[in-house]
């Protein structure tokens, strides 16, 4: 089978990044055929269809009047469409698996998929088909799902993206481009939620529902890989830096351990300075912040240490930093919020805490430090029981197999009575 991946980004910036990065090596592994559409950067994995991606620019950076003048290719990319056709041509793929595209590839995508007959599949990264600003975070960044059930204006009264009248009303125009004039229902055969949570919330719409499956993401050559079942002398966290990803709640909370407890925290992101500030001001000093690590200095930190700490304040689906971190036989302790509780078997794999809640999270870090050598190693052994059961990427091929073979023939059948009608 000839597979179409498509994303915004061809690196590894984000979670859904790795996971349309690593879905193309399971699929090349497995021997099927590849072809990948995104933008041009310099940070991008080798490619031999780069010469089709799109050209890329940093709206953030523009002026206002720049902006305005790009805000239609926002919505709508002409040359993505373009671009994206002349690939088609030359490759001919069987299937389409769409990861993110929105304000870059933008709908103009779908159109193309559709015109040359493409069947589709989209995985749910995030909670785009509810949600203007695709996270369920109003603009201060609390949990806000009024435009699930009420005028999607909220988003620009709110202010939802980034507190920017702007970036807000363009989330709005483009929701309702592609939820209310181009309705999902016509473009995506399936869509893939990436957790029960996700799921469930994205079933609340009754057009989506009939098209939903769920399938967690998956760790690469999770069977190769030799867990460590002895406790570090640190705890991890690692990711972005942002307010919705717990990191203030973390450092409140590291203030009242005792000072014995080590915390490494590995990522870059908006954070980042303010982060470092605050712990020279406030003399925190058993926080290391150890920037940007990926390859294997990120490996290297995730089976040194003792938990993950997973403090998300946010609608999280299926973390990366879950699955990764289970994959290595480390118990993870997480925000009871969104998809995480679905991942942590209390006292078994881990623990949980209540979102936002820094005097709990200090306890839980504690009770975690003082495990026993004995409960330690069990609950690691857990832990990597629970990565091979749900993360497997051979069990993860044969279900993403299966959805894209049962679209494919969908398709086919369609197509026969369609064109016999």
């Amino acid at each position: 089978m000839k597979i179409l991946q498509i994303n915004n980004c061809h690196y590894r910036r984000g979670g859904a990044d790795v996971v349309y990065l690593n879905t193309i090596t399971l699929l090349k592994e497995k021997g099927q055929e590849v072809v990948e559409f995104s933008q041009f950067s310099e940070k991008n994995e080798a490619t031999e269809f780069e010469g089709n991606f799109v050209d890329t620019y940093d709206v953030l950076k523009l002026s206002f009047i720049q902006k305005i003048r790009q805000s239609p290719r926002l919505l709508y990319s002409g040359e993505a469409s373009k671009k994206l056709a002349d690939l088609l041509e030359k490759t001919k793929p069987d299937i389409a698996h769409i990861h993110l595209y929105k304000g870059v590839l933008t709908v103009s995508i779908l159109l193309i998929l559709k015109k040359y007959k493409i069947p589709v599949v989209l995985t749910l990264h995030d909670f785009s088909l509810l949600c203007p600003r695709n996270l369920l975070l109003d603009g201060n960044n609390k949990i806000c799902e009024k435009c699930i059930g009420s005028t999607t204006f909220n988003c620009i009264i709110k202010r939802c993206n980034r507190k920017n009248l702007f970036f807000s009303t363009m989330s709005f125009l483009e929701y309702n481009l592609n939820n209310n004039f181009y309705k999902p229902e016509d473009y995506f055969d399936k869509i893939i939620s990436v957790s029960k949570f996700n799921f469930n919330k994205h079933s609340l719409r009754e057009n989506l529902k009939p098209r939903l499956v769920h399938l967690y993401n998956f760790f690469p050559g999770i069977d190769g890989i030799l867990p460590n079942v002895f406790q570090g002398n640190y705890f991890l966290f690692f990711g972005r830096l942002s307010v919705e990803k717990g990191l203030r709640t973390l450092i409140n909370a590291t203030k009242l351990l005792d000072k014995s407890i080590k915390i490494k925290v590995a990522g870059t992101g908006p954070m980042e300075e303010e982060s470092k500030q605050r712990l020279a001001e406030e003399n925190i000093l058993n926080i290391e912040m150890l920037g940007y690590k990926t390859g294997k200095d990120l490996e290297i930190l995730i089976a040194g240490c003792s938990c993950i700490i997973v403090p998300s304040e946010c609608y999280e689906n299926n973390p990366m930093t879950i699955v990764e971190g289970y994959s290595y036989g480390k118990p993870v302790i997480g925000s009871r919020i969104g998809g995480i509780p679905e991942l942590i078997e209390e006292g078994r794999t881990g623990y949980l805490y209540e979102m936002g809640n820094h005097e709990e999270l200090a306890k839980v870090i504690s009770k975690a430090g003082n495990l026993s050598l004995e409960d330690y190693k069990e609950m690691s052994i857990n832990a990597r029981k629970f990565a091979c059961e749900n993360f497997s990427d051979h069990m993860h091929y044969e279900k993403l197999m299966d959805i894209y073979k049962t679209v494919q023939f969908n398709s086919l059948i369609f197509s026969e009575i369609t064109d016999t009608a």
